[in-house]
């Protein structure tokens, strides 16, 4: 009832979705608003805009950012002298009339209304501005209201903590026990108005994009080679916040501009040229770049997702063919890239390298723990999500160590410790210099990364997922694999395929430790096991936490010297059918698989 009132009282839109529905008799849909309120987690909340305690709008913002409040305050006794970034992308929904930037002057007008400094970002911004920010102003939080890649009816609320990085447990559970407690809207949390005239209320824009631009440029090591480069690329922004960053990311590394592809420069929130906005998903979403860089002569398109915090790259091939790189393949690449300017930079000083590390998620590619094995630096997992590298990664930077490189398989690349997350600015710009060094030896990404599979080894990957909708089907198939030879057994073999190790992260099991416990942090609410096979395969076996999926990551690790693709890549495929076959189940357990494969 609370929620109807305020609802209906402070914004018009949304209280006519709420009569629409009504009047429709539109029953369900009003229990999918009304029937069930957003979890807060690690991620922050993500959900589509609407009337309702399930969907994104003006009252659930405020009630998130109370909470939000509430709990900084207890873990902050400065919190009223350092204050909170908040960030915003430029998603809209004309029928609620919600939008990113709406949700963001809200948030800022509850911290206010506390007495917080709100530094509120006059305009939208690529996400890594918000945690750039926090750690350069020394703030206690950020907000960043954006759902990414996400169709174009989502919304979402993004934290970070005072050291840059996203949230991670306890914090999920106390900010979301504090929302519970401060449901009720407080009376200034609606005032805008006065708001926007306190002397709490910053603008950090210009100084912020002044300042990142001259921290990402420590990661420009060729720019004599960048200012003769005639290497032609383009570059789109899938209707985000791109553009503007990328431009001058390139400006800043003395890049020649990449062509933007104008139908899709400007930030639109109905993402009108494409299904998804997600560069993820590979030439649907290039297709236009990759029409322009014909016409223009480019062999190089990257794209950004619309809150610029991933990116995607693509390159021309002698067949006149277009080849989108994998996460993991421009992993591979951008990490040999940041060892090797590294090294140029130390000279002679190799005792140094034993500070080095570089850091991928537990579902991504082990190329870079080959390369640290040869090359001396070291390699470390972490869970899946950039909260979990960033949080590892701020950890070793207060230790001395030096924190290259991190990366995750869906496009995230963390290029610079001054952004604490993935970044698709800084990492176009890095990946703009490598393209522009390249060519300065005839070399293709393409020509680069197959040296760097053949220094040090071939790193073949297979993902895909299942979709299942019955969560005790979910359970029973990995309970199965938990009790495969008996109770408390795990599979030896696979179709014939050896399991060499096995590591449970919802129980906590790992057979590679000496007490068989799992190094890293273990959830029961999430299912996750990755088997290791005699053959250098690895897979791992994950749900997904927002979409009813059962994910696979498979990757074939051969030792260097071992060049035979063909060979290669059929063990990896009959690897995944002897997975698919005899873990997954898919008929038994009535399980879709994804539309493309």
């Amino acid at each position: 009832v609370v929620t109807l009132l305020c609802v209906c009282k402070q914004n018009a839109k949304t209280a006519a979705c709420v009569r629409e529905m009504v009047k429709n008799g539109a029953v369900d849909e009003l229990k999918k608003c009304f029937g069930a309120r957003m979890e807060f987690g690690t991620a922050g909340l993500r959900a589509a805009m609407g009337p309702g305690v399930s969907r994104m709008n003006d009252l659930t913002i405020i009630q998130t950012t109370q909470g939000f409040c509430r709990y900084l305050e207890q873990c902050f006794a400065d919190l009223k002298e350092r204050g909170v970034v908040i960030g915003f992308d430029a998603r809209e929904h004309t029928a609620s009339g919600g939008s990113s930037k709406r949700f963001a002057s809200l948030a800022a007008a509850v911290l206010i209304s506390r007495g917080v400094p709100a530094y509120l970002f006059s305009a939208f911004t690529p996400t890594p501005y918000v945690p750039f920010t926090v750690s350069h102003l020394g703030l206690c939080a950020g907000i960043m209201v954006t759902a990414s890649h996400n169709p174009k009816q989502d919304n979402g609320y993004k934290v970070y903590w005072e050291n840059g990085a996203q949230i991670i447990p306890p914090h999920d559970k106390g900010i979301a026990a504090a929302i519970e407690e401060n449901l009720e809207p407080w009376p200034e949390s609606w005032d805008t108005n006065t708001a926007s005239k306190s002397p709490l209320l910053k603008d950090p824009y210009q100084d912020i994009h002044r300042e990142y631009l001259q921290s990402i440029q420590q990661h420009c090591f060729h720019r004599e080679v960048n200012k003769c480069s005639e290497v032609k690329i383009v570059h789109t922004s899938v209707h985000g916040v791109g553009h503007v960053f990328v431009q001058a990311a390139f400006k800043a590394f003395d890049l020649r501009p990449p062509y933007a592809v104008k139908e899709q420069e400007d930030p639109d929130p109905e993402f009108p040229t494409v299904e998804y906005p997600n560069p993820e998903e590979g030439a649907g979403v290039l297709n236009l770049s990759f029409a322009l860089a014909d016409r223009e002569g480019a062999t190089v398109v990257f794209a950004n997702d619309p809150d610029a915090d991933r990116l995607a790259v693509a390159e021309k091939q002698p067949s006149g063919e277009w080849r989108v790189f994998s996460g993991n393949e421009l992993g591979a690449l951008l990490g040999w890239w940041s060892f090797q300017c590294w090294k140029q930079q130390q000279g002679e000083n190799k005792a140094s390298v034993k500070d080095v590390y570089m850091l991928a998620s537990t579902v991504s590619s082990k190329i870079l723990r080959a390369i640290g094995l040869k090359e001396g630096f070291h390699f470390e997992e972490t869970l899946t999500g950039f909260k979990w590298m960033g949080n590892r990664a701020k950890q070793l930077l207060d230790q001395g160590k030096t924190v290259l490189f991190a990366f995750e398989e869906a496009i995230g690349y963390m290029c610079s410790p001054a952004v604490l997350d993935k970044d698709g600015v800084s990492a176009a710009a890095i990946a703009g210099e490598l393209v522009s060094y390249l060519a300065t030896k005839n070399t293709s990404l393409s020509q680069q990364l197959k040296a760097v599979y053949d220094e040090y080894g071939y790193h073949l990957t297979k993902n895909s997922y299942f979709i299942c909708h019955d969560q005790n089907t979910i359970k029973q198939l990995f309970e199965r694999l938990r009790n495969y030879e008996g109770e408390e057994s795990y599979p030896k073999e696979c179709q014939g395929f050896a399991i060499t190790a096995v590591r449970d992260l919802t129980t906590g099991y790992d057979s590679n430790q000496p007490d068989s416990k799992a190094i890293l942090p273990t959830s029961k609410s999430s299912q996750m096991i990755t088997f290791t096979f005699a053959n250098g395969g690895v897979a791992t076996m994950r749900t997904s936490g927002t979409e009813p999926k059962i994910k696979y990551y498979t990757e074939l690790c051969a030792a260097p010297g071992n060049s035979d693709l063909n060979q290669l890549n059929a063990e990896l495929n009959n690897l995944v059918d002897a997975i698919v076959e005899n873990f997954f189940q898919p008929k038994k357990n009535n399980l879709t698989p994804r539309p493309d494969s």
